[in-house]
Order: C-alpha cells, then structure tokens, then sequence
C-alpha cells in the first residue's frame, strides 16, 4: 500500500463482523456469557486440581496449565469484541494493537505446544508405563510447561517485531475483529510479502510440526491399546485419550482453514478465529471434566465440601 502521509497512527479501528441489527443485543449477551463460563469453567479445573491431592498428577498439571492459556486467550480477544457492541468500542489504541497482536501468537504458540506435551504424555503412560513415574517428574513437568511458554513469547517476538516495524500510514481501519497479522499487514505502507511469507512458514511450521507429533504419539498409543488383552483396559486407555483427541481437532481445525490456505481475510475468518478464541476455551473444561472419571469424582467431593 502507498501511503501519501506516513503519520504513524495512533489508533485502529476494528470493523468487528458484520451483522443484522437485530442481532445485537443476541451477540451481545451470546459473547458475555460465553466469556464468563470460559472464566468459571477454566477456574474450576484449576481449583479442583489445586484442591484433590488424587490429581497431582503430571496429566492434570498440564491440564490446569491449558486452563490458564484458555482463559488468558479469550481475555485477549473476547471483552474487545464485548466493547465493539458500543459507541467507540471498536477503537484500539496502537500500543492496544501492538499488545493484542503479541498476546494472541503467543497464546496461541504456547497451547499448540501445550497439546503435544499433553499427548507425549499420554504416550509414555500408555505405551511406556513401567518408566512414566522416572521420566514425566515434577521437574521435568515444570520445565516442559516452562518451554511452552518460553517457545510461545520467542515465537511471537519475532512475529510482532516484524509486523510493526513496517512504516504504517493515517489508514486506521483494521479489516478483522481483533489485530491479527494479515489484517493489519494490509495497512502497512511497504511491500509486505516478505512478511506474509514469514507468517505463513513460521504459523504452518509450528502448527504441523505440532500436529504431527500428537498424530504420531496417538499412532503408537492405539497400537499399544490394540494389545492389551481385556476389553477393559482398552476402554479405560481410549478413555484418558478421547479428552485430549476432541480438543485437538476442535483447535486445530479452524487455525488450518484461518491461517495454512492462500485466502485473503474476509468476515468468514472473522466467524472462524472466534471459534478458537471463544467456543474453544469454553469446551475445553467441559470435555475434561464430563469425559473423565478422576476430574467427576473431585468435582462431587468437592461439591460435598461447599455445598453452597
């Protein structure tokens, strides 16, 4: 884009997705409900983990660390979209944009991470249970989790860095619900193909890489499963897998057809990256605690302790 003026600018305006008018007030209330059950819902796994010493567990440390990511995900993306059904919601400062930008990648980074040291785990229970007490450790639990959110924050460094070291013009008006890089790569006042190329390689590099390894790690455990002689073991093994199996596939999906296809942005991607930044978050409790048994039974202990 050529820009006459190259004022930097010191605010964005979101254009939101469109929508009939009388679908406000529904979108409304449908996006705060859906962001306080994500907070309720994600606060929960965490304190009933915190509270049962009988998931102390390296499956349910990485639960509780997913839970976290999920709640700091919608934060970064749904009470901005909550304030655009205002007067003057839609404005985000550039420091606003900047942060926002940042927060998403690395969010997004971490949890992608995240999801392959859940099934790498589940791997070793399953397919190397015998050596799962000496090598899945408390320390060694802390430093993976440390990892993830280390990978995340360098991944998203470089992302934001090049993005927004880009001339940007008096242009304000960010096609999309929130500062994403594509969308706001289309106000810049430069050849952004470099960047774009970045983007996609970096994006489709972590995330297949990532998917890959959960694919290969489930390969093995089926197989593993496949094994054991009663039918049984073989359901309670399926059973600490499907959890984790669901919400990959609910993430991953919709970050395949937003990000890994050669499509320019439009109001459809706007409906799909609020798939992962808002239904998502909001199902990841609720398929953990209704699709394990463990996280069931604390849920009623605890239920018994505070009644009220």
């Amino acid at each position: 884009m050529e820009c006459p003026n190259q004022t930097a600018p010191t605010e964005f305006v979101l254009s939101g997705f469109p929508y009939p008018k009388q679908m406000k007030v529904p979108l409304f209330l449908f996006f705060l409900i859906m962001f306080i059950l994500t907070l309720s819902g994600n606060s929960l796994i965490v304190w009933v983990v915190a509270s049962d010493l009988q998931l102390h567990k390296p499956m349910y440390w990485f639960l509780c660390h997913l839970s976290i990511l999920d709640m700091g995900f919608s934060s970064v993306v749904v009470p901005k979209v909550i304030a655009g059904f205002f007067p003057g919601g839609k404005v985000i400062s550039f420091g606003g944009c900047v942060s926002q930008l940042f927060f998403f990648h690395f969010l997004g980074c971490a949890e992608s991470l995240l999801y392959t040291l859940m099934a790498y785990d589940r791997f070793l229970a399953i397919c190397k249970p015998l050596h799962y007490t000496n090598i899945m450790n408390w320390r060694t639990c802390f430093i993976l989790s440390l990892g993830t959110v280390i990978g995340g924050c360098l991944n998203s460094t470089g992302q934001t860095t090049l993005t927004f070291r880009l001339p940007y013009g008096q242009i304000n008006l960010v096609d999309y619900i929130f500062c994403d890089i594509p969308a706001v790569l289309k106000l810049a006042c430069a050849d952004t193909t470099l960047n774009e190329m970045v983007a996609f390689i970096d994006i489709g590099l972590v995330a297949m890489t990532c998917f890959l390894l959960i694919l290969t790690s489930y390969v093995y455990i089926v197989l593993a499963i496949l094994r054991i002689s009663t039918s049984e073991g073989r359901r309670r093994a399926f059973s600490t897998c499907t959890a984790h199996l669901t919400v990959v596939g609910i993430y991953y999906l919709p970050v395949v057809y937003h990000y890994l296809r050669p499509a320019s942005q439009g109001s459809m991607d706007g409906v799909v990256s609020m798939f992962y930044t808002t239904i998502t978050p909001f199902l990841n409790p609720v398929i953990y605690t209704l699709r394990n048994k463990e996280m069931k039974v604390a849920l009623r202990k605890l239920w018994a302790k505070n009644p009220e």
